[in-house]
């Protein structure tokens, strides 16, 4: 340890480092923990820390402190992919999702909604998948609603996604799966003024603005991307209180039926690389590039799953002996935390 700030955080991301990718704190390794991918590091971490909630940095480079597990099973929601314990979120997240997961039933969509991916336990790049997801406030949401009878936990790993895409034509919406309902649910994730963006497959944002016919202001925050044809992607605002979330730029004005959409359907966004290019060798981020109080949240002590997982009574974990030197790191290293703004409900539907 060097005595300085910056010695001390170094030196808990290496000890973060060591105890979660199972090196030896033996000379030399410190070099090949320092190069170790991130998504390695967090993608084996299994529970969160037992911390203030706070998202960190941006959505695609950023880790998340104090997560909180959405359950498995709600009232009018079911999480699926259990096997890749990516339910955890920001307690604001967790709450807009019980919240959506009802207002989707009152829809007609189903009994509820399907919940994707969210985050790891301590957010962070992730080892397949997702380039964001990293700071807690994203959520994919299924195209699929949640059937009436719960689906068991070997469904939830095998049942298959469905495309609202034709694959017989270029970005065309397959008019037999899309439905008004389906339109209704997207324009009601927009609806929240805690939603910072609601990304969808290109096809389904000109779809919607050739339709919709209700408020046309909500429809600039839908914005296409690759992809997104099985499921759609909501984005939160950083909460209120969040310092050391990085928001990100606001969505231009008007509905984004104009030249930017357009863009999209030209040969540009599509073109393969030339032949004989050579292909770019991709540089891994590494926990150095993440804000620096990542590396204090990797070697926090953990919270149980049952304490971080939203119950009939759940209770903000209280900081514990062990965690006084590192929350004076985090709390010295400038914007990077804390969000202590965010109410977590106290009363809970139980799990069903």
């Amino acid at each position: 340890m060097t005595g300085t700030k910056a010695g001390f955080i170094r030196h808990l991301g290496f000890v973060a480092v060591m105890a979660l990718t199972g090196f030896g704190l033996v000379a030399g390794e410190a070099a090949s923990a320092d190069s170790t991918p991130a998504k390695q590091i967090f993608g084996k971490v299994q529970l969160p820390s037992n911390s203030a909630a706070s998202p960190i940095g941006f959505y695609a480079k950023g880790c998340m402190a104090g997560a909180v597990a959405i359950p498995t099973d709600g009232p009018t929601w079911q999480a699926m992919r259990l096997s890749r314990n990516r339910r955890w979120g920001n307690p604001a997240m967790i709450a807009f999702l019980e919240r959506f997961s009802q207002d989707a039933a009152q829809l007609g969509w189903g009994s509820g909604i399907l919940i994707g991916d969210i985050s790891q336990p301590r957010g962070g790049p992730m080892l397949t998948g997702h380039a964001s997801h990293q700071i807690g406030l994203d959520a994919d949401i299924w195209f699929t609603p949640k059937p009436a009878q719960p689906l068991s936990a070997q469904a939830r790993e095998d049942m298959p996604f469905t495309s609202m895409l034709d694959k017989s034509k270029f970005l065309t919406v397959n008019s037999t799966r899309w439905t008004p309902t389906h339109a209704k649910l997207v324009m009601q994730a927009a609806s929240y003024p805690q939603v910072e963006r609601v990304f969808v497959n290109p096809a389904i944002k000109k779809k919607l603005c050739d339709t919709w016919t209700g408020d046309r202001s909500l429809l600039g925050k839908v914005r296409p991307v690759y992809g997104h044809d099985e499921h759609f992607h909501i984005r939160m605002h950083c909460p209120p209180g969040a310092s050391g979330c990085k928001a990100q730029a606001p969505v231009a004005s008007g509905d984004g039926c104009d030249k930017s959409l357009a863009w999209w359907f030209t040969k540009e966004p599509w073109a393969k690389p030339k032949p004989g290019a050579k292909p770019v060798k991709p540089r891994f981020v590494t926990l150095a590039d993440l804000p620096k109080a990542c590396a204090a949240v990797l070697a926090a002590p953990a919270a149980s799953e049952q304490s971080a997982t939203f119950g009939t009574a759940y209770v903000a974990p209280q900081p514990q002996t062990g965690d006084a030197a590192i929350q004076q790191v985090i709390n010295a290293g400038s914007d990077d935390l804390q969000d202590t703004a965010i109410p977590i409900p106290l009363s809970r539907p139980a799990p069903q």
